[in-house]
């Protein structure tokens, strides 16, 4: 990780709040990139395919469809407003020419198909050109259809609905590595569902205590193992990680591993307790170790060693002193999400200012990157930004004082194969990749 990376594309969207991205997720090959946002709309990019003539444009993303997953709705009985916005996208492997993807709201999981369309039937003995169905008396000769060619349409069309699973907010989906199953998570629940079946789902996790005053912590996030079908995780708002066998039993209330960091009492504090609160779990590609983000820190577990991370990076721990202001104006419940790149050796997570952290596993050098319009210009190197906690400050540093907690980067992904990373900067994409000579 040499921090050489250059601005490829950026998709500007229009500032409204609808447009703020909520989840970016590439496909299997990275040929796809979707997002989704908080007015319930899914954009897809699809990679430019690579020309003779232009060989540079290979790893630039345009738009390939757009569509609306989800919309408001309103909960009659609870006397709530569902809202549209998309928490998660996870892919499907690709089977055949069509692409499948989940994507969620608060309560509702659906499948969709994206397929082209480049040849349409002409010729119908029982209906005109425009559709309208023809007079059966009017039909003197018979014909045979034929197909004609037409303007390539890229059609995205709902296949499954799964509502009516989830009492509180789902925050994770995750799809198993049989791709029969699925799991969606809320609060205080984890369902598993097979794809095919949308009526029924199974419980395999339910932390719901008899009496609510007894609630200590919620669920945060989950994933399935990538390898092993059986093997799952998710974390919780107290820090912890429960890796869990569905093997074992049919509710997994009993966990199989507890990954939890002992808290060092100098260090207790009030926001002790909030930032210790895991917002994002990730398995690595190859299965042998998991990732979690907290507020300051993104951790790196063994799944052979559950006493203690094997790895911590400090991801903005400038913040630290500002812990009672940033509870104030509720950043400090931010949840940033974490990647790995393709070989899992180096991972990337957000922070403030646009600003995004890498962190190269074998070197142990980190760099901060700014994701913002001023360096939008395309092949432009991205230079490598520092904060400045106290004293004097250099001429490219920045100052704590000054950073924007408005801006933050929340949502990232990694291409599967190569160094081209995406970030979401409130309502606009960004996509970088590593400097080619």
């Amino acid at each position: 990780m040499n921090g050489q990376y250059v601005n490829n594309r950026q998709a500007l969207l229009c500032s409204v709040a609808a447009d703020i991205i909520s989840t970016v997720e590439f496909n299997s090959t990275g040929e796809l990139l979707a997002t989704g946002d908080k007015g319930g709309r899914v954009v897809v990019f699809q990679r430019e395919q690579e020309s003779k003539n232009q060989p540079h444009r290979r790893g630039e993303y345009n738009v390939y469809s757009t569509f609306q997953s989800h919309e408001p709705e309103f909960d009659y009985l609870k006397s709530l407003e569902i809202e549209e916005k998309i928490n998660k996208i996870r892919w499907l492997p690709q089977q055949n020419a069509a692409y499948f993807l989940l994507s969620t709201n608060d309560k509702t999981v659906k499948l969709w198909k994206i397929s082209e369309r480049d040849k349409r039937p002409e010729g119908y003995n029982l209906k005109d050109e425009d559709g309208r169905i023809r007079d059966p008396a009017t039909i003197t000769t018979l014909r045979v259809p034929v197909v004609r060619p037409m303007d390539l349409m890229v059609e995205a069309t709902p296949r499954r609905v799964f509502s009516n699973a989830h009492t509180y907010h789902i925050n994770s989906i995750s799809v198993n590595s049989d791709y029969e199953t699925f799991m969606s998570t809320d609060d205080l629940r984890i369902n598993l569902w097979n794809l095919e079946i949308t009526n029924r789902s199974f419980n395999i996790v339910d932390i719901k205590p008899a009496n609510m005053e007894e609630l200590t912590e919620v669920i945060t996030a989950a994933e399935f193992h990538p390898h092993q079908c059986n093997t799952f995780v998710y974390s919780s708002s107290k820090g912890s990680i429960r890796l869990c066998d569905m093997r074992a039993s049919a509710l997994c209330d009993n966990h199989s591993k507890f990954f939890e960091e002992p808290e060092d009492p100098s260090n207790r504090s009030f926001f002790s307790e909030i930032i210790s609160s895991i917002s994002d779990v990730k398995f690595s590609h190859s299965g042998r170790y998991l990732m979690t983000r907290d507020y300051l820190t993104v951790k790196v577990w063994d799944l052979n060693m559950e006493s203690q991370p094997l790895e911590t990076y400090q991801v903005h721990d400038y913040l630290r002193s500002k812990l009672c202001s940033l509870y104030e104006n509720d950043c400090i419940f931010d949840k940033f999400e974490c990647v790995w790149n393709g070989s899992d050796s180096v991972i990337m997570t957000g922070s403030y200012n646009n600003f995004f952290r890498m962190f190269d596993r074998n070197t142990k050098r980190d760099v901060t990157l700014e994701a913002s319009r001023e360096n939008s210009k395309p092949r432009a190197i991205l230079k490598p930004r520092k904060v400045c906690v106290g004293g004097k400050r250099r001429k490219d540093e920045i100052s704590v004082d000054s950073l924007d907690f408005s801006k933050k980067i929340l949502h990232t992904a990694w291409h599967p194969y190569e160094n081209i990373i995406a970030v979401a900067a409130t309502n606009n994409l960004y996509i970088f990749q590593d400097k080619v000579n």
